[in-house]
């Protein structure tokens, strides 16, 4: 089969074509015939090499696809061949056949594409165990997503606005602030024009925002400080800036705020099964009933993923990019 890889790193002429067997699943593992790969910004970070597989996982770019079982290793039962599933991989999503756990693997819903179910696990398992998880959003709430027209802050809205929450989300332009009021954010703030800290104080008369999700660190770091309210939590999943900052940590102290942080490549399988099975008690239901739906920014073919990282990189996107297999 024809897999994708980065040789060495860098921009997305290092992606590659190769041929790879067709793998085998092993224990408790199932062989998904892939439909779809989501494009999510750790697969640009291996792209560049700073992100390498964790051990035991392939070389091959794609962490979230959507397709058929075609065979079971085993052990595995909890699937028959001919199901439609997504799943949550450490790797190997670029390819017409993919390897998953059956316990990182949910049920496509009843009217959702390929293409969408191709756009769920890593997008929809970061935001649940982040915002829910660890931010413990609750109902009533306010929170404030970094990046709102992201792949990630689609879903991050959808999620909060279905749990009741507030939603204050920052983007780059009118148009993608547009998007996001669309989806169901109740504020949304063009960083280029609007210091969301003002904005966050003023939304909240004063008050501050109880959890902000934060994507881009840098000098947002000490701004989200000043944007939470008392007993605010912050939740990094990632550095589009640097990861590295000088903070005045008083205001971390006299806030008694909680700034945590985490990854979900690296975590274990049963740790990814802990989030299936709440996504699939709390989430699923949800899609399910069309009050949450991955946003589809573009689809690209395989042989195109080249094009597909550009449009990544471009930062132009709203919603998610998604590979389809011939």
């Amino acid at each position: 089969m024809h897999a994708v890889v980065a040789e060495g790193g860098g921009g997305p002429e290092v992606l590659t074509l190769v041929e790879r067997p067709v793998p085998t699943p092993g224990p408790g593992e199932i062989l998904v015939k892939v439909a779809a790969a989501g494009i999510n910004r750790p697969d640009v970070i291996q792209r560049e090499g700073n992100y390498p597989p964790p051990p035991g996982a392939p070389d091959v770019l794609g962490l979230e696809i959507a397709g058929t079982v075609v065979a079971r290793g085993p052990g595995a039962q909890r699937w028959a061949v001919g199901d439609a599933v997504m799943a949550l991989v450490p790797g190997g999503g670029y390819a017409p056949y993919c390897l998953a756990h059956e316990d990182n693997t949910l049920p496509v819903p009843a009217g959702l594409s390929m293409i969408e179910a191709g756009a769920i696990p890593e997008t929809y398992f970061t935001v649940w165990t982040n915002v829910f998880d660890r931010g413990r959003l609750a109902a009533g709430e306010t929170l404030l997503v970094h990046g709102g027209s992201s792949g990630i802050g689609t879903t991050a809205i959808q999620l909060a606005k279905a749990f009741g929450a507030r939603v204050i989300v920052t983007a780059g332009s009118a148009e993608k602030c547009d998007r996001c009021l669309a989806l169901g954010a109740d504020r949304a703030v063009n960083y280029r024009e609007e210091d969301y800290v003002a904005a966050a104080k003023d939304f909240t008369d004063g008050r501050g925002v109880d959890l902000i999700l934060d994507m881009v660190g840098g000098d947002y770091i000490p701004r989200n400080y000043e944007a939470a309210a008392v007993e605010g939590r912050i939740v990094q999943i990632a550095f589009l800036k640097s990861p590295k900052v000088e903070v005045d940590y008083r205001r971390l102290m006299m806030k008694r705020l909680t700034h945590t942080g985490s990854t979900l490549r690296p975590r274990s399988v049963a740790q990814k099964a802990e989030i299936a099975a709440a996504l699939a008690r709390e989430v699923i239901p949800l899609i399910g009933q069309g009050r949450c739906r991955p946003v589809i920014d573009s689809t690209y073919p395989l042989e195109q993923v080249r094009e597909a990282h550009a449009r990544m990189d471009s930062s132009a996107h709203v919603g998610k990019i998604v590979l389809t297999m011939a």
